[in-house]
């Protein structure tokens, strides 16, 4: 049989893992061992030295198209659909979410910013530690996490009784901002645009910071740890996730991000210093 079927039946229709048909081959080789290497080094320790090694946002200043412009040369290996430039994917999403929603601006700029974070690629970081779907550290690993069951069999915190457990070292719906996600891209640029005072509402960060949880907005795992302010914005990481992306028009889209003061020369979705998005 030339062809594989990525076995996440747990996943809804907006994951990229659903009902999707591969070739057998380098790209189906190489989503599964960029989660092998993921579900093998990402444990609580990794995270929290990551954590306090980018938080401070000391490594570099640039504009925001200077950053998108970097991620021309990224392409992300754990993507089963994408095998082209995340610049690309940026511009189409954008795009995507300016036709969905016309008439919010700040929408379409967490669209443009999303996976800005992945430029820690370019920056000496293997992809296992930037990209792909995130999951919490310190608890039992669910079943709607792709690959679960064949990937964390080396993961050192498999050893660890507490974190093997439903709630690990946390409490009952202690609320997702208590939880270690994995380290990648979506933590990181959650962590810049909060350093960076970006003017945008409290949905467009919790958009950037959870995009990648599809085991929990697709697969609806890890509610046990879900505060009620998780699940107020659970919709809006839904809609994000959902919006349909005009593929093929690339870098074409027309849209303008500008360039805003911050240690990355960014604040938030095309407002005055101080004015609240539409």
């Amino acid at each position: 049989n030339s062809w594989a079927l990525l076995p996440q039946p747990a996943l809804l229709s907006c994951s990229p893992f659903m009902g999707v048909l591969f070739q057998a081959g380098p790209l189906l080789d190489r989503v599964y061992n960029t989660y092998l290497l993921m579900h093998t080094h990402q444990t609580v320790d990794f995270v929290r030295k990551k954590g306090a090694e980018y938080g401070a946002c000391a490594q570099h200043r640039m504009s925001i198209m200077e950053a998108l412009d970097l991620l021309d040369n990224v392409v992300d290996e754990s993507d089963p659909d994408v095998d082209f430039p995340n610049s690309y994917h940026a511009y189409q999403t954008a795009e995507g979410i300016r036709r969905a929603h016309p008439d919010k601006d700040w929408f379409q700029l967490v669209g443009l910013l999303h996976d800005m974070g992945k430029v820690l690629a370019l920056a000496g970081e293997p992809q296992w530690a930037v990209v792909g779907d995130t999951f919490p550290v310190g608890c039992r690993v669910q079943e709607s996490v792709v690959f679960s069951d064949s990937t964390f069999h080396d993961n050192p915190d498999t050893k660890t009784p507490l974190y093997n457990t439903q709630y690990g070292i946390y409490q009952p719906h202690c609320g997702l901002a208590n939880v270690l996600m994995s380290w990648g891209h979506d933590e990181y640029m959650y962590q810049v645009m909060k350093f960076n005072n970006f003017a945008l509402p409290e949905e467009a960060f919790y958009m950037i910071r959870f995009h990648s949880f599809y085991p929990w907005h697709t697969g609806g795992d890890y509610m046990h740890l879900c505060s009620n302010e998780d699940l107020r914005m659970l919709a809006w990481v839904k809609e994000f996730k959902c919006v349909p992306q005009p593929w093929g028009r690339g870098k074409g889209t027309g849209l303008v991000p500008l360039l805003l003061p911050g240690s990355w020369e960014v604040r938030g979705a095309g407002t005055a210093e101080g004015e609240q998005p539409r």
